[in-house]
């Protein structure tokens, strides 16, 4: 099978499991509260495991001798998205700017790449961890900043420690430190089993919640005077789909890096925006329809767009597949 369908399976998988949340919230199967347990358990619980897990059974000093670089590349990939964003933000009209920068600016970097990675090199593959590496400092940087991109979140939001030294970079670091002093060899058996099957929950449950916020946001309340915004929409789109990838595949092309990074930058590039965009826009007293409107529109996108790409980079950085 192609690199194209390969990963055109991975994103219709993640899109699948979000349409089954939709039919769960929208058919009432479960009460709409049960997705702020499903975020809890999925954030602080098994996301932090599944990233544990990896390093426990991947993770060698010896196999990742640059395993420090990468959190730099990150810095690179982030500075670079965000001079994009901030200049594409100023083609839409001015209430909705900021809902515009911030979905652009915050990609789904974990989600998306760990099924899509899995996909065309299985499990047990050699990309999770650096992927992971690459993103190691990404949701402190997402609970650090969001409020920055909002008037009214700057003079209400406060600091939150707890988000900024979340689960995620923890169990990162945890990781870490058991691959390099060689601990993985005295953690016994069925407590490795343990975390791996906790974490391996944790891309469904995120997409479930996907699917649940999807519908109220889009369906339950439009029946209240919320319609789509479809030119901006369009815009949101071609931006976040086409330009920032085209934009990166083009410095690539210029940097030429090694191929797990030159495949993961590629990776956070396509993806579309965290599906926690509009949860964190309304905290800073946001347009949380309108930001519901381009996670949705940049996912389905998606089953084409992030299929293209990987395929037009498979042509320039040959997949070792």
């Amino acid at each position: 099978m192609s690199v194209f369908f390969i990963t055109m399976q991975a994103v219709l998988v993640v899109l699948g499991i979000g349409v089954l949340g939709f039919w769960i919230i929208g058919r009432k199967r479960v009460p709409s509260e049960t997705l702020a347990f499903l975020s809890s358990l999925a954030i602080d619980i098994s996301l932090p495991l599944l990233v544990l897990g990896n390093f426990i059974l991947d993770f060698s000093p010896r196999d990742y001798p640059r395993w420090w670089s990468m959190p730099l590349w990150w810095l690179g990939f982030t500075v670079v998205a965000l001079v994009i964003s901030l200049a594409a933000s100023f083609s839409v009209k001015k209430e909705i700017r900021s809902e515009f920068t911030i979905s652009l600016f915050y990609q789904n970097g974990l989600f998306l790449p760990i099924l899509i990675i899995e996909g065309i090199f299985g499990p047990g593959n050699s990309y999770l961890v650096p992927l992971f590496l690459f993103m190691i400092f990404f949701p402190s940087l997402v609970f650090s900043t969001y409020t920055l991109f909002f008037s009214k979140g700057i003079q209400k939001g406060k600091l939150n420690w707890r988000r900024i030294f979340n689960p995620v970079l923890v169990a990162t670091i945890v990781g870490l430190i058991i691959g390099l002093v060689s601990g993985a060899d005295y953690i016994p058996d069925f407590l490795v089993t343990i975390v791996t099957m906790v974490g391996a929950i944790s891309i469904p449950v995120f997409m479930l919640i996907l699917g649940g916020n999807i519908y109220n946001d889009l369906i339950h309340k439009s029946q209240n005077g919320r319609k789509w915004q479809v030119l901006e929409v369009v815009k949101f789109v071609l931006i976040k789909n086409f330009v920032f990838p085209l934009a990166f595949l083009g410095l690539l092309l210029l940097v030429r890096p090694d191929f797990t990074v030159a495949f993961i930058v590629m990776l956070q590039a396509a993806v579309p925006p965290i599906t926690a965009i509009p949860i964190l826009v309304e905290r800073c007293g946001g347009n949380r329809s309108i930001s519901s409107q381009f996670v949705l529109a940049s996912f389905i996108l998606s089953i084409l767009s992030i299929p293209a790409f990987i395929h037009l980079f498979n042509r320039l950085f040959p997949i070792p597949i």
